[in-house]
């Protein structure tokens, strides 16, 4: 029972931590976004920022996707 509430402890901090970091994300989008609006070139560091969150997401998903799998493999059957 412990090891269950500890699993689903660390599954909803993933989740958040996504939702976090997928705001963050959104913010430098929105000026990639205008820029391509204005015709203008997407300043590089919004471009970086924008990178590097996205990269922090497909780890942390591949993460979530991973406690998941072990979540239904111990508590599933």
């Amino acid at each position: 029972m412990f090891q269950k509430r500890k699993l689903l402890k660390r599954i909803k901090l993933s989740k958040d931590t996504i939702a976090g970091l997928e705001q963050k994300r959104s913010r430098s989008q929105a000026a990639l976004v205008s820029a391509l609006l204005r015709n203008d070139i997407p300043n590089d560091e919004d471009v970086d920022y924008f990178n590097r969150f996205s990269d922090m997401i497909d780890k942390e998903r591949e993460h979530l996707h991973t406690l998941m799998d072990e979540y239904e493999t111990l508590f599933k059957k």
